[in-house]
């Protein structure tokens, strides 16, 4: 594996960090920008949104641009964001800054990724892509609770100016040791990939995204004032509450990566069900603080777990558009992650208190439940057309080429009947 490879992962730390520390450092900036909890909150949401538009957006304006050029520009813009952050003299100031370095953020995504498997062979490209989102979960066990230490005992600000400190080292590596990557000779069909967004499974996959993150996000943003103030824990436990929460991402995402490929809809299934049983038992045990530890843990467990198959299965239903379907996962993300927090914060405006966030979470987890039990339906479905050698509907090129690999049997093209294959042909 080259070492560029773990400079990206470096740089995905430092990404992973600001992207989610807020969640422990919410109260002291609400408090010295003079602004509530909930709207501090929205912070975490402007992240998301720039995400949200960035993903795509940066991995099609980049397209045609020099690789290297391109991640050395971005991750530079990324640590002037948490400059800008760390000196904010208000909170529209601040606001910004996370518009703007979610925007980075979510360029040096989409560009590092396809740098990443550039580097390395064919058969090693999950290894490599493993470093990279490594970088994240290490984010949540060790940045994310150095964030809130760091914002408990020298003030939030340190926290951006930590991670900008990050992004300086990231950036050093970048500049020495990414090598240059050829432009691809022949420009991606741009027009084509988009007919991807008719199929109704890409749509399903968007929602059940969404939803299963920003359900298990609604709570885990509000998690610092809930352990303070419902569960009555010192605010020294923040941190290492949230690096439990990490440790439990990591535990998942390493079982979820295991067995996903063979049991996908299992995987989403038990893992969506399980989020929104952990945070039914949150919202009715808060005031325990043992309890609140223990399922902090669970839910960054099936958090995690969930991650690979709801990535596989963005790439399975959208594999004919490879420059998009990559930048869709990470919007179908983040409108989690900006749906989760603005419902949590809002629910805590209705008065309802801070282990509301978990009923409301709970919503959204079941509601994605739902969706994954109507796209396991249409899918068991579509797969007998194709087994049978029936015409299969049309739901766009995309989808056509995605009906021949019959994710539950491991169907093959090559196996597939004469009629299917002259369909395909067709």
């Amino acid at each position: 594996m080259p070492l560029a490879v773990y400079i990206l992962g470096l740089s995905v730390f430092a990404l992973g960090t600001s992207e989610f520390m807020l969640s422990g450092l919410l109260p002291p900036i609400a408090e010295d920008m003079n602004v509530s909890i909930p709207r501090a909150g929205l912070l975490i949401s402007a992240f998301a949104i720039g995400m949200v538009v960035g993903a795509p957006l940066l991995a099609v304006a980049t397209l045609r641009l020099p690789r290297k050029t391109t991640l050395v520009t971005l991750i530079t813009v990324f640590g002037l964001g948490q400059i800008a952050g760390a000196l904010a003299p208000n909170y529209a100031v601040l606001f910004a800054s996370r518009i703007v370095s979610a925007l980075a953020c979510a360029g040096f995504w989409a560009v590092g990724a396809a740098v990443a498997i550039a580097m390395v062979p064919v058969g090693s490209r999950a290894k490599a892509m493993a470093v990279m989102i490594g970088g994240l979960s290490i984010a949540n066990v060790l940045g994310v609770p150095a964030g809130a230490f760091l914002g408990e005992h020298l003030g939030w600000r340190s926290a951006f100016w930590a991670v900008g400190a990050a992004s300086a080292i990231a950036l050093v590596g970048v500049v020495t040791r990414i090598p240059h990557i050829p432009l691809p000779e022949t420009k991606p069909r741009l027009k084509r990939e988009l007919t991807i967004y008719r199929d109704r499974q890409v749509l399903l996959a968007v929602v059940i995204t969404a939803l299963a993150a920003g359900g298990v996000f609604c709570a885990f943003s509000y998690l610092a004032p809930l352990l303070t103030d419902v569960s009555g824990l010192d605010e020294s436990w923040v941190s290492a509450v949230l690096g439990l929460f990490g440790i439990g991402a990591l535990v998942g995402t390493t079982i979820g990566g295991r067995v996903a490929d063979a049991h996908l809809f299992g995987v989403l299934l038990s893992g969506i069900a399980a989020s929104t049983v952990f945070l039914v038992a949150l919202a009715l045990l808060a005031p325990s603080p043992v309890a609140t530890i223990v399922l902090t843990f669970l839910l960054g467990v099936s958090a995690f777990y969930t991650a690979p198959a709801l990535n596989a299965r963005m790439f399975n239903v959208a594999g004919a558009a490879p420059t998009l379907a990559g930048a869709t996962t990470t919007a179908a993300f983040n409108l989690g992650n900006t749906g989760g927090p603005w419902l949590g914060g809002t629910v805590i405006d209705a008065d309802l208190g801070y282990a509301s966030t978990a009923w409301a979470g709970a919503a959204m987890t079941a509601l994605g439940l739902a969706t994954a039990a109507v796209a396991l339906k249409l899918h068991r479905s579509t797969s007998r057309v194709v087994a049978s050698g029936a015409p299969p509907p049309a739901e766009g090129t995309a989808r056509r080429s995605a009906l021949l690999r019959h994710e539950g049997n491991q169907m093959r093209v090559a196996t597939a009947p004469p009629r299917v294959a002259r369909w395909r042909r067709g």
